[in-house]
């Protein structure tokens, strides 16, 4: 049968038989799409390329650098390192924990430490494997024979999260004879994957994907000492409570531990402010610290953190005073654009700096001053009465992405500041090759919030997000290690809690859009969680910044 589908690359029509392949009308159009694909959205669906096409569609191409082209990229590379490590290290356990220093951090259970030498025999199997251009074979089973592949195959958290998923059939990917499962579609075939690099790192090593700014390199490695500790610390407590994958997490569900587990989350929150509070509190005993610096990127709770950091400071007879740099931002006229033309609401630029440092200079000088609030319907600044003045024993605390940045404070002698970085840094992995990316924890976070508070869309806070994450690359990320303390605001459950104000949400978003594809891999993503029932969250909690709810005034 003769279909026709609409290739949005080339912006045409293209005849082919049903049941052809997307690799097939790829190679149909090799020399009229600009890059070799790696995958194809299909209806602005996600798609592997040896989708078969059986009825109409729209499809648009994408390379390893495109849309979701970089996360299909990822994965395979991480099935090719799992295979590699399987040949090299017979019955070791590889586990892919988290992102960092722009690679991913792995790590053989059991192991202290890999060293250069089995690092060199993994890349030449990978490089093997590359070159030998094997599929990755895509397969469906009952879930309780693929249950039994993963358990011969030693992939215990593979088989916890099936377990309580209840699902009938389950698909997996065999390479070169060693079945796994990745949460999204990979590349064609082995020789998509040649761009790679492994370094040797803290207790395990890296793994590099391509460098996003120059593609044929793979990435190189930056220094990110005091993030790596953030994200250890959580790792420990994690193995510590016992919950360490979504597998676990949900079988805390099903057994009814989940207030408990909550309660000592919660915990861990309030004893890492404490501790924070103590050192700024020794450090402004000693006659500095006069200034408290709170940044971090999108949706990472800055707010929350300084509320609660504000309480804990109060306990140690400090009188905290707050202020938000989000209430200097210039009218909104006259914020600048990023290279799309859209507003860049996270260039330093977008706040009044002159105005900043004039305030921020009188009431070091002892003076009251005016502050502004900013009015985000309206984009622009406004006076409403709100004055400060310090006092004899009085903190500031400043809060907003930019508070790293040194050239927000230049003028201010650095014995006098402390800085604190804030992120969602979630260390819960849904299984152990695949991780929770931080981003995806955040972006969920801002779509309940602003749909809750800001009347905005799904599909418009989903647009915008590139925006962010770029924002956040070039403003955010560069300063982090500045911080002199980080606080990590992830909460174990809380991606259970927002499960089902997400997937209400995000099924809002129309399927002919190209933001549908987010939407739908989200709410494949939050469908591996069993919800967690928001009424035992207390009213303190950073969560409730985002879920309605808090005791804290916004």
């Amino acid at each position: 049968m003769k279909l026709q589908v609409f290739c949005k690359n080339i912006g045409q029509y293209v005849e082919i038989e049903g049941g052809t392949t997307l690799l097939q009308i790829a190679d149909m159009l090799a020399d009229r799409l600009p890059e070799k694909p790696i995958c194809c959205r299909v209806n602005n669906k996600t798609e592997p390329l040896d989708f078969a096409v059986y009825s109409p569609k729209q499809v648009e191409f994408q390379d390893m650098t495109v849309g979701s082209g970089p996360r299909v990229y990822v994965r395979s590379l991480c099935m090719m390192l799992f295979r590699a490590v399987c040949a090299v290290l017979p019955g070791a356990k590889l586990v892919i924990e988290h992102s960092i220093a722009r690679g991913y951090y792995c790590r053989i259970d059991g192991m202290c430490g890999v060293g250069d030498e089995v690092l060199v025999k993994i890349k030449e199997y990978m490089l093997g494997l590359h070159r030998a251009d094997l599929p990755f074979e895509r397969n469906m089973a009952l879930t309780k024979d693929v249950m039994e592949i993963f358990e011969k195959e030693g992939l215990e958290s593979k088989v916890k999260l099936l377990k309580n998923l209840h699902e009938l059939y389950t698909s997996y990917v065999t390479l070169d004879g060693v079945s796994d499962s990745y949460y999204g579609a990979l590349a064609p075939s082995t020789g998509y994957i040649g761009v790679f690099d492994l370094h040797v790192y803290k207790e395990g090593f890296l793994l590099m994907a391509f460098n996003p700014e120059e593609p044929s390199l793979p990435a190189v490695p930056v220094k990110q000492e005091k993030m790596y500790k953030a994200f250890t610390d959580y790792v420990r407590f994690n193995h510590i409570i016992g919950v360490r994958n979504v597998g676990e997490l949900n079988e805390q569900v099903v057994r009814q531990n989940v207030p408990s587990l909550i309660n000592v989350a919660e915990a861990l929150h309030e004893k890492a402010l404490a501790r924070i509070s103590d050192d700024i509190t020794a450090r402004y005993t000693r006659g500095g610290a006069r200034i408290v610096l709170i940044s971090g990127p999108s949706s990472s709770g800055k707010t929350t953190t300084t509320k609660r950091l504000a309480i804990q400071l109060m306990t140690n007879l400090l009188k905290p005073q707050m202020i938000s740099l989000d209430d200097y931002f210039v009218d909104r006229e006259r914020t600048p654009r990023d290279f799309t033309g859209d507003y860049d609401y996270e260039s330093l630029y977008a706040l009044d700096l002159e105005q900043f440092n004039a305030d921020l200079n009188a009431i070091l000088a002892g003076e009251e001053v005016q502050l502004p609030t900013y009015n985000f319907e309206l984009g622009k600044r406004q006076y409403k009465g709100k004055r400060l003045r310090i006092e004899p024993g009085s903190i500031l605390l400043i809060e907003g992405i930019h508070g790293l940045n040194p050239e927000l404070t230049s003028h201010i002698p650095e014995v006098m500041k402390y800085r604190v970085y804030v992120s969602a840094l979630t260390t819960l992995a849904i299984d152990d090759h695949n991780w929770v990316p931080t981003t995806d924890n955040r972006l969920l976070r801002r779509i309940i919030r602003d749909y809750k508070y800001r009347g905005t869309s799904a599909e418009d806070t989903i647009r915008r997000w590139p925006s962010v994450r770029r924002g956040e690359e070039k403003w955010i990320f560069p300063y982090q290690e500045n911080a002199d303390a980080m606080f990590n605001s992830s909460l174990i459950f809380e991606l259970g809690v927002m499960k089902d104000y997400a997937e209400n949400i995000l099924r809002s978003v129309p399927s002919d859009v190209p933001e549908y594809a987010e939407a739908y891999r989200l709410r494949k993503f939050l469908s591996f969680f069993l919800p967690v029932d928001t009424r035992y969250i207390p009213s303190t909690s950073l969560l409730r910044e985002f879920l309605g709810g808090s005791s804290f005034k916004y």
